[in-house]
């Protein structure tokens, strides 16, 4: 994408009604006015379910068509990416969906305790090599933060292509001894997956089937 695309992107952002952008400084020094108010950005207390690293916001978007009756808020740090995804969600008149445009890494800091329903992972960067380990997004720090702002009874899902991420999050996942509600290594394949799993499809799964590539899933709590 060239800069002036980008530009031009980030600019309409900040038109957009569904587009919060607050600073790392906000954040960090606990002033973000939304932080336990979600409710009252959405004028209502139906359950709240993030995407974590939504992309394009194609599962944000997708799922907020299928549950009208649940908020949905996509999460990432480049804008001019979830734009696609506000923007179709302006145009379809979808008001249960969000975008925020931070750093996963703060995302106990944007929510209260026990104030989200559920959490969705799709196709994250599986930072294979060790040094990695800390941005991997299912590693026991994310687990921890997911913990804290999850409901008791709260999921998160992780829909991936990686093998590597799919077998890294279930062993970690067995060794603390989280429950694992299901687990598919190849959803396409084998029956038994939500609805939401093979129904809703982004830009980066539809390059990773084109390759023949296994999509898995695993749907896990963290308490």
């Amino acid at each position: 994408m060239g800069s002036k695309n980008k530009l031009k992107r980030f600019k309409e952002n900040e038109t957009f009604s569904n587009v919060i952008q607050p600073t790392r400084e906000e954040i960090e020094k606990g002033t973000f006015s939304k932080k336990g108010k979600w409710a009252l950005h959405f004028g209502n207390t139906n359950p709240i379910v993030l995407e974590l690293g939504c992309g394009k916001g194609e599962y944000t978007v997708g799922l907020a068509k299928r549950d009208k009756d649940k908020n949905y808020i996509g999460i990432d740090i480049k804008g001019a990416r979830f734009w696609r995804g506000a923007k179709t969600a302006l145009e379809e008149e979808l008001t249960n969906v969000a975008f925020v445009r931070t750093q996963i890494e703060l995302i106990d800091k944007i929510f209260e305790a026990q104030e989200v329903s559920e959490i969705w992972i799709t196709f994250p960067d599986p930072q294979i090599k060790y040094k990695r380990t800390k941005h991997r997004m299912t590693n026991k720090s994310f687990l921890a933060k997911y913990k804290r702002i999850l409901k008791t009874e709260g999921t998160v899902n992780l829909k991936t292509d990686s093998e590597f991420m799919h077998g890294y999050t279930l062993g970690l996942l067995h060794g603390l001894g989280l429950e694992v509600l299901y687990a598919n290594h190849d959803v396409y394949k084998n029956e038994g997956s939500p609805e939401e799993v093979l129904k809703i499809q982004t830009f980066y799964e539809n390059q990773y089937l084109e390759k023949g590539k296994p999509i898995t899933y695993i749907k896990f709590r963290v308490v």
